[in-house]
Formats: structure tokens, sequence, C-alpha cells
């Protein structure tokens, strides 16, 4: 890009000059950093991050040749990295270190907490962007299959999520629900996806029984190959309309992990999972922490990714389907009003600490 001395005040040549108005600063900010959550993404996917974190300060061409990349690509990347404060430069040297503060936050081994990760859902949106436009101007939304690779990054991202938590940290969140599980119990899971949590628990507690519902074969695909490749023969899979759950009092405990917000029809699915639980059983749901009431949401540290994330995707996959188009910033409050309209009055509400971006709700049925 080039600049003109007749550009006029306030164009994008004009942002570091001593006029810059503060709000310029912010949205040169916003655009440095939108940029370098693409290039994040990238070297989650080529694994850059993970052989950065285990590997001495290193050149371009080392890191490529170890990677097994293009140098060019990778050494571009590099600037990138090192002028967004990621990546270290030694200019004398010509090398690069990804320093171990950062690599906790970008690697695979950083569990919960790799937002390099996170960042490939920057990258998915944009390939829906046109029709999300499409959709302001006339309605409707876009579907599920639009987005390329979504079951896939939603299995990482379960994998990610609930292999460090689900087991050690959420199910003991209700004082019975651990060694009913144990002992043997009937478990759905509705909007299983990639199946990722689901088989975690079925490999956990071999004497209870899981079923795992989605409406994507891509989804059931993966789940079923995660499965088999686990040796599970407590878990099966269906591809099925959750909102056509038609099981009577047939489970003890029915999960659904963040899969309501993004529903057509999430009432009829809520009332659809009361009448599957057995008297006493227990709806396990997760879901967005964040409030129904807009205001309150302005100092969540995650708030704009959220509104981001509904409108691009959990609010316009609903309408795409005439639904309810609830959206990801739907709230606790709400949550509480939709579960006791299904029929299910008794909820407890959770928090764990380190996860700011979850609210775990378990609803018992009288």
């Amino acid at each position: 890009m080039s600049s003109t001395a007749n550009e006029p005040a306030g164009s994008p040549g004009s942002l570091t000059g001593s006029a810059t108005p503060p709000f310029a600063e912010r949205a040169v900010q916003i655009l440095n950093d939108g940029c370098l959550a693409m290039l994040m993404s990238i070297g989650h996917q080529t694994r850059l991050f993970d052989l950065m974190s285990t590997i001495p300060q290193s050149t371009s061409e080392e890191i490529a040749s170890q990677a097994g990349l293009n140098e060019r690509y990778v050494r571009e990347w590099l600037g990138g990295m090192v002028v967004g404060r990621i990546v270290e430069y030694d200019p004398e040297a010509k090398t690069y270190l990804l320093p171990e503060e950062h690599a906790g936050l970008l690697t695979r081994s950083a569990g919960a907490d790799n937002f390099a990760a996170f960042m490939q859902y920057v990258a998915l949106m944009g390939e829906v962007e046109q029709g999300v436009v499409e959709a302001f101007r006339t309605g409707g939304g876009v579907p599920y299959s639009a987005y390329p690779r979504f079951q896939q990054l939603q299995g990482e991202e379960s994998r990610q999520m609930y292999g460090a938590n689900l087991v050690q940290r959420i199910v003991p969140l209700d004082p019975e629900l651990e060694q009913r599980l144990r002992d043997g119990i009937a478990v759905a899971d509705i909007g299983t996806g990639a199946g990722a949590a689901v088989n975690l628990l079925a490999q956990t507690f071999p004497a209870s029984q899981f079923k795992g519902f989605d409406f994507t074969d891509e989804g059931i695909s993966i789940a079923q190959a995660e499965a088999s490749a686990m040796g599970l023969a407590n878990v099966k899979f269906e591809v099925k309309d959750i909102a056509t759950l038609d099981d009577e009092a047939a489970y003890d405990l029915v999960t659904a992990f963040d899969v309501i917000h993004d529903l057509a029809k999430p009432r009829q699915v809520l009332s659809r999972v009361a009448k599957a639980l057995k008297p006493g059983g227990v709806f396990l749901m997760v879901d967005i922490a964040a409030s129904s009431r807009l205001e309150e949401n302005l100092d969540h540290p995650l708030a704009p990714a959220l509104f981001t994330f509904s409108t691009m995707h959990c609010m316009t996959v609903s309408l795409a389907q005439d639904g309810e188009g609830l959206g990801t910033v739907w709230g606790e409050q709400k949550a509480i009003e939709l579960l006791n309209e299904a029929g299910l009055p008794n909820v407890a509400v959770h928090q764990l600490e380190g996860d700011i971006l979850h609210s775990f709700y378990f609803a018992r049925k009288k």
C-alpha cells in the first residue's frame, strides 16, 4: 500500500501521525490482531508452534527443515510472529525463539488453554462471510453444510477441553453422578458432533451404556471411527434430529455440550430431554457463560468474540432452519427460564475456576 501527500487526514496512511484520534489506534490494533489470528491458526495447523516449543533458538531454514515445510512461507510467517510480539528474533544470528510463556498458550500441550487452536474459527468464519452478509439483507441464515471442517474443529476443541476436565472436574460437580456412572446407567448425548466427550465418558465408565445423537453424517462418522479405534463396546452413535427424540423415561443422564444455543428448536429439544429422563435423572448442559442482559457482558473478557461467533455461526445456523436464533450469548437467565419451561425446575449452575467460557447446568427431574 502507498500513500500520497494529498491523502486526507484519518485515512489509513495517516494512522501513525501525531494527530491520530484515539479510536484510530484501536482500529489499527483490531486490524493487526485480526491478521495475527489468521497466522496463529496456520501456526497451529502446521504444528509450527508445537515444534518451536521443543527446539532452541533457530534459523528459518532450520525450523522449516524440522517441520517439513517450505522455508519461504515459514520465514514470512515468522516475520508476522516477530512483529506481533509472539516470537522473539535475534537480528544478528537471524534466529527465532518461541518463549516458554507463549508456548504455554499456543501449543497442543496447553490443552484447553491452547488459544492457537481457537484461532482456526476466525479462518473458518471467513469462509462463510458473504453468506452471512447476504443474510443481513434478506434474512434467513447460513446452513451447517456451508462450514468446511466444522465437525473436525469441534472435535478437536472438545478433546482439548474435556480431555482435561470432563471426568476430573465436571462430572464431580454433581455429588452423586460419578458413582452412578461407575455403577452403570443409561446415558444419551445430544448434538454429539464428533463424539469426543461421550467417547471419553464411555471409556472412563465401562459399566454405563452411552448413545450419541447428531443430525450430521460427518460428525457421526468421526464419532464412530474414534469409538472403534478406542475399542469401545458401550457406546453407539445415530444420525438423528434431536428435536424428534422420542425416548420416554429411557435415560438416567442426558448431556449436551455447547449445543443448545445452536439449535433451531431449543424449547422443543429441552422438552424432549425432560421426557427422556427417568425420575431422578440428570440433564447436564454445558453452555456459554454470559448474561442475557447486554450491559452485563461489557466486562466479559471474551464478549467481542462471543458476539462474533454468534453472528457468524451459532445464530445464523439456527435461523437457516427457520429456528429461534438464540445465539451464543443467550445467558444464564434465559437458560434457566427455558429449562424450567421444559419441565426441569431443579437447576444448579456451576463454574470452573480458570474457565471463563462455560457454565455447567445440572437439572434434575423430579
